[in-house]
């Protein structure tokens, strides 16, 4: 059976279609648009209706695409920007007179536990022991822990995130010096009180993640971390952005989130390795109730 997600995020707007199996996923599509709807949003703020109506649009468009690629079950989620948003109803009923699609605002522990789900099930080998998953996305940090056979034991979802971070301090391209010590005091100051227990692997899913591996690859510990801000910051976001084929917004939004990264694997006592999936592939997985 093939299972479609369109992932409304703070920063893009995603659609993965997959064949959920018992050993991960067969990927038949995925496509991104960047939305940007968190880009000066507050708390309690509002999303401005040109925004509304440009994501309402790429969402029927991945719908449609969804389709046409065969997904039989297609479900579309909303994470940290709608749910802190005051015209979120609003939003889910611009979505859905657009396209007919029905939006499901999720709460940080479900993203936390959707997000595990995803993570520790693609990873591609046997997790033994406590497991931490880290998803470090545009407007929140979830961060769940627990065993594979066992479920989440502990989650907590943090107002951090990348698009936040880097709309909040960093204003050069490249950032500069202050900026960045800004952003790395906000990080540890917002997670560096978390107390999870001890975990014996951590991963890290997200668009930053995900984006970090063609910089430094699968492993963020310190040093491939120091390494990566040190390329990120080499040049204007567009001069790396070619250097690394990623796009020239992620690459702006990259270093909070790296630092974001930096500060949950301090926390946690553990460094952090780049996961093969997260929230939707925990999604498409959960759809499957596999």
């Amino acid at each position: 059976m093939l299972c479609g997600c369109i992932d409304i995020g703070t920063n893009t707007t995603r659609v993965l279609v997959a064949e959920p199996r018992p050993q991960g996923l067969r990927e038949i599509l995925q496509r991104r648009s960047f939305t940007r709807l968190g880009r000066g949003l507050v708390p309690g703020g509002t999303i401005p209706a040109a925004r509304i109506a440009e994501t309402a649009k790429v969402v029927a468009e991945q719908h449609a695409l969804a389709q046409q690629a065969g997904a039989s079950c297609i479900r579309a989620v909303a994470t940290a920007v709608i749910r802190r948003a005051a015209n979120r109803d609003e939003f889910c009923d611009a979505i859905r007179a657009h396209g007919g699609v029905e939006v499901c605002v999720l709460d940080g522990q479900e993203e936390a536990r959707l997000a595990f789900l995803g993570a520790t099930r693609t990873i591609g080998r046997e997790l033994e022991g406590r497991v931490a998953v880290v998803d470090v996305g545009g407007g929140s940090t979830e961060i769940a822990v627990g065993t594979v056979a066992a479920g989440v034991e502990w989650s907590a979802s943090f107002e951090i995130g990348s698009g936040f971070l880097a709309d909040a301090y960093l204003d050069g391209d490249p950032p500069g010096a202050d900026e960045l010590r800004a952003v790395r005091r906000h990080a540890e100051r917002v997670l560096g009180a978390l107390d999870a227990g001890p975990v014996d692997v951590a991963i890290a899913v997200g668009g930053s993640a995900a984006s970090l591996r063609r910089l430094v690859g699968g492993q963020l510990d310190p040093a491939s971390l120091e390494r990566a801000l040190a390329v990120l910051t080499s040049g204007r976001a567009a001069e790396v952005a070619g250097r690394f084929d990623l796009d020239a917004q992620r690459v702006r939004l990259m270093p909070a989130g790296l630092l974001a990264l930096d500060a949950a694997a301090q926390a946690l006592g553990r460094p952090l390795e780049i996961g093969c999936g997260g929230l939707r592939e925990g999604v498409l997985i959960d759809l499957a109730g596999m």
